[in-house]
């Protein structure tokens, strides 16, 4: 029934198809009108010429009333059409719709009653009714009527029509009326007519309704290639757009520009806490504030809870010190901080994306500084910075060349003191840079998912390692290897252990993988699986960085751990902080009831031992037994008594 009304006209439509019928049919009278206006001015040349060469001046009035009336009329309705469709497609708005739709009708009875009162003339000479037909046919078929309003008007065109001409007498039979034959070819002629109506209107109207769709695809991708789609601010491809514009304008005064890059932190906390759609929410609202804040400003989303601006220097400071209240007023349980890193373009710099990246190092470089919200990028981040691209750079060339070395720091029993396991630890022994701690390379290599070459070469120097000790007959003890969260997501790195195990042929028992607390606080589904695919293949699996988090209960509760590991900052107060000593009794306490083993990390003084010894902690780990060193160093020390391994550790071989 719905396709029905609608084929026939009756739906309501929208504004969109409105507009593209009268339109179509404004294109449409251009043509019509101009063949009507030519036709006729054809015609009263015509008769004009007829009149004169056959003396016909003292029946003028005749001819006036009975032709050039009709002429004159039809001309001017046709001339008055073609003005408006002139107009309109031009884009001249000063007439209204209302005004063409009036015209077009206007236009459309004329042609109506010309083609009447012509074929009625016609028709009592005997003949033919073509003008009519015609008329019928160019007024309903080449403009488009809604098929009802369509069928109002022939319908009630070709009744009159033929109620006139059946009462009149035929010229060919003398007899009053028409023939059947006449009759059944008018009913044809009309209904022919609304078949032509009825397509044509269908036809335009899905026409209009795939242009539309045409048109609302081409506006949502011109809108998305500047827009930022959750936001609603400018995203990154117009910002560098339009920021290299700026940058090489000759009107710019470049000494007055600067580049902000914001971060809004603990934005993933706040997530997790209040859900998606709040976050989503607050990103919304602070995007908004920052553009708010910087009107005339260039404003985008840079990702995720990052933003970035390119505005004037003078005033802001200010302004990213209004917006750092802002942002606190919106924070809930969760403690929001909005963070600002700030590079000015020197000399001639172009270069947008590396403008952002300065910007975005200075940022990072306050994050956790709840005493600071803006950092100007300077010389010191300028080596910093340098240092950073270096590392994203070289680090296959660096595993390659053998420049990543494997230090090993021992974990001992604190029944026995002695070693009872290595922790497996990257060094990057640079040419350029000399010795690299982990410090300066592995945050690096997790934000720019590089991660997983590091710790997959880790994996196979370790095995290699122990297959040379085995094969050599030298001290070795089962090591724990740090895995990334990233490592899970990047690649198979489950497998890949499993293939290295099997390729130098260690004992499962002899590698342990260390998960660290804060990478199980991201929401991820893989985690889980990859977790126990790891115990399912006979691998201990260590909690590392046990308190470092706000959720580490919760992590207790949801994962199986065989080992805890003490984050060493519960160490760092021992000596004046009456709390930590029962604080550390507990956490070894609630090991033992989850049944894991317990070790602490950062063990630097015998006290610290002998305490951890009698509260039941298992395991020990820092300075006060060594730093990590190469294996090489590791087994000098070994041999000369200074370090021992278990009796109960043995090396396994094939």
């Amino acid at each position: 029934m719905k396709v029905l009304l609608q084929g026939l006209g009756f739906e309501k439509e929208c504004k969109y198809v409105r507009d593209y019928f009268y339109r179509t049919n404004m294109r449409a009278s251009i043509y019509m009108s101009i063949v009507v206006v030519v036709l006729e001015i054809w015609m009263i040349i015509r008769m004009t010429r007829t009149i004169f060469e056959h003396n016909l001046q003292s029946r003028f009035a005749y001819y006036f009333e009975k032709y050039y009336l009709n002429y004159i009329v039809l001309l001017a309705s046709g001339a008055l059409m073609l003005v408006c469709a002139v107009r309109y497609i031009k884009g001249e708005k000063k007439s209204s719709r209302a005004v063409g739709l009036l015209v077009k009708w206007i236009f459309t009875l004329v042609c109506i009653y010309f083609g009447i009162k012509v074929s009625l003339n016609d028709y009592s000479k005997g003949e033919q009714i073509l003008t009519f037909l015609t008329m019928e046919l160019f007024s309903l078929c080449l403009l488009t009527w809604k098929p009802y309003i369509a069928f109002l008007i022939s319908a009630s065109s070709y009744l009159y029509f033929f109620h006139r001409i059946d009462q009149m007498t035929a010229v060919n039979t003398g007899l009053i009326g028409t023939t059947d034959a006449t009759k059944v070819n008018f009913f044809i002629m009309w209904l022919s007519t609304m078949m032509v109506c009825i397509a044509n209107y269908n036809n335009t109207r899905a026409q209009a309704l795939k242009d539309q769709n045409l048109e609302e695809v081409n506006t949502y991708l011109s809108k998305i290639s500047v827009e930022d789609e959750l936001t609603g601010i400018h995203n990154m491809v117009y910002f560098r757009s339009e920021a290299e514009k700026l940058l090489n304008y000759v009107t710019t005064d470049r000494e007055s520009i600067i580049f902000l890059f914001f971060d809004i932190e603990n934005f993933k906390s706040y997530n997790e806490k209040y859900g998606f759609h709040a976050g989503n929410d607050l990103l919304k609202r602070i995007a908004h504030m920052i553009d708010a804040a910087f009107n005339g400003s260039l404003v985008s989303r840079f990702s995720d809870d990052h933003f970035v601006v390119l505005t004037r220097l003078d005033g802001v400071q200010n302004v990213i010190g209004e917006l750092s209240g802002e942002v606190k007023r919106l924070q809930k349980e969760v403690h929001l901080e909005l963070k600002c890193g700030a590079y000015k373009p020197v000399g001639d710099e172009a270069d947008v994306s590396l403008a952002c990246d300065r910007a975005r190092f200075a940022c990072n470089s306050i994050k956790k500084h709840y005493d600071r919200t803006l950092r100007l990028y300077d010389k010191s981040l300028e080596d910093k910075f340098h240092l950073k691209q270096y590392i994203v750079n070289n680090i296959d060339t660096a595993i390659q060349n053998g420049y990543i070395k494997v230090y090993y720091q021992p974990i001992v029993s604190t029944k026995t003191g002695c070693i009872c396991g290595l922790e497996a630890l990257a060094r990057w022994q640079d040419p350029k840079y000399g010795l690299l701690s982990p410090g300066a390379f592995i945050e690096i290599l997790e934000e720019y998912r590089q991660i997983y070459k590091l710790d997959k070469y880790i994996i196979e120097a370790v095995c290699r390692d122990y297959r040379d000790s085995v094969d050599n007959k030298k001290p070795f003890a089962p090591v724990s290897l740090n895995f990334s969260r990233l490592d899970f997501e990047l690649c198979d790195i489950v497998g890949y252990l499993c293939e290295m195990v099997e390729k130098y042929d260690v004992p499962k028992e002899f590698m342990d993988v260390e998960i660290t607390e804060s990478a199980l606080t991201v929401q991820q589904d893989f985690l889980p699986d990859a977790i126990k695919k790891l115990r399912e293949f006979g691998y201990k699996v260590w909690l590392d960085d046990f308190g470092s988090g706000y959720s580490s209960l919760n992590v207790l509760k949801d994962y199986h751990f065989d080992v805890l590991k003490i984050d060493m900052k519960f160490l760092s107060g021992f000596k004046n902080n009456e709390k930590t000593r029962p604080i550390l009794e507990n956490i070894v306490d609630l090991t033992k009831q989850l049944k894991m083993v317990s070790l602490t990390e950062g063990v630097e003084t015998k006290e610290q031992f002998d305490f951890l010894g009698n509260i039941g902690c298992e395991r020990a780990q820092g300075y006060l037994f060594s730093k990590p060193v190469p294996l090489k160093e590791l087994r000098e020390r070994i041999a000369a008594g200074e370090l021992k391994v278990c009796r109960d550790i043995s090396i396994k071989s094939a």
